[in-house]
């Protein structure tokens, strides 16, 4: 059953905002308000909806109740029961989704680490190819990619790239992505047709706010350095470059892709907020999971989560058994959506099992 009296709750506080909203309040209430009125409005629509459809169904189970009611009227009061009984299903599984506890950190944008593993320059290669991968899946969805650091391969690729993904719910979208990523293909460089396997690690971060981790500097220690690579007089005489050592931690973050240390420092700060934010995320799902590891999305970079197989076109996410053959589409970033609805909904799943448990 609904929580009914949550959800009359749920109508009243709209009911409150949108009249404050009319009375025109001061520019910031008007601000928050707004925004909670928005945020809450398809959990209104739907709870409306509901109503209304269960009111419609008891008419219908009313007249099906009738001794006197004719065949004919009968089956297409038996038709009706049947669509309302259905879209009432559809619509109570939309509002339990909806009063699922939120995870705060899903409407904000992300940090992408993606790191080559096994496989030397073909892991290089492959990291490379999940990068534009996921460029692309950020382009096709109208989100900013900025490069924050990188670290070439020697035959292409990178060894490691970082990455700063903007967007509204960006986060939301690529926290199941964290994980070992496993290709099994015949490389470039094989001249005997043989498939190698190789692997890339993924780490999908919030992107934190300095309101979201406070970092004293007493807690940090940093360097300044000259940068290394290609770049001409200005590597050679300028130390733009930055790394940051958080001492209670052992993170560190080197950057260097800025020719001004001050761009340089502002990046490497964000991505450490970001590894902090992540850790503390990480301790508290600890505290309330015994089992992590079964759980969609825990965010365990050592766990191999899924396999892009090039000489059959199949892609396998190991943790809900998923296969697709259009690894073409997916590595182009164009079928990637398929996988990631697929994660959420079996997240959600998880959660309601959880929840009426």
């Amino acid at each position: 059953m609904l929580p009914h009296a949550k959800l009359d709750l749920i109508l009243r506080r709209h009911e409150e905002v949108s009249a404050r909203l009319s009375e025109g309040p001061d520019a910031a209430t008007f601000v928050a308000l707004s925004r909670e009125l928005s945020e809450g409005e398809g959990l209104v629509e739907a709870i409306r909806s509901f109503r209304g459809k269960r009111a419609e169904l008891d008419g219908v189970e009313s007249m099906l109740a009738e001794p006197a009611l004719d065949d004919e009227m009968r089956a297409l009061a038996e038709a009706e029961r049947a669509e309302a009984a259905g879209a009432l299903d559809a619509l109570e599984r939309e509002i339990r989704l909806a009063l699922l506890p939120k995870d705060a950190a899903d409407a904000k944008s992300a940090i992408l680490e993606i790191r080559a593993g096994t496989g030397g320059d073909e892991a290089a290669l492959f990291a490379g190819d999940l990068f534009r991968m996921y460029s692309r899946y950020a382009d096709l969805h109208r989100w900013k990619v900025e490069v924050l650091s990188a670290s070439e391969g020697t035959m292409g690729g990178f060894k490691e790239i970082v990455a700063e993904v903007q967007g509204a719910g960006v986060f939301a979208k690529l926290k199941f992505e964290s994980g070992v990523h496993r290709v099994q293909r015949v490389p470039d460089t094989e001249t005997q047709g043989r498939i190698h396997t190789s692997a890339a690690t993924v780490a999908v971060l919030p992107e934190a706010e300095e309101v979201d981790v406070s970092i004293p500097d007493a807690e940090v220690k940093i360097d300044t350095m000259r940068a290394q690579g290609a770049g001409g007089q200005h590597v050679n005489k300028t130390e733009s470059a930055i790394r940051l050592t958080h001492l209670p931690t052992g993170i560190v973050v080197f950057m260097q892709e800025e020719r001004s240390q001050h761009r340089n420092r502002q990046k490497a700060f964000a991505v450490l907020r970001s590894r902090l934010f992540d850790l503390q995320r990480q301790k508290l799902d600890d505290e309330r999971s015994a089992d992590r590891k079964s759980q969609v999305g825990s965010g365990d970079r050592s766990e191999r989560i899924r396999t892009y197989n090039f000489p059959q076109g199949r892609l396998t996410d190991h943790r809900i058994n998923l296969t697709l053959y259009k690894l073409d589409k997916v590595i182009a970033g164009e079928a990637l959506d398929e996988v990631v609805d697929a994660l959420t909904t079996e997240h959600q799943a998880a959660q309601l099992a959880a929840a009426e448990g």
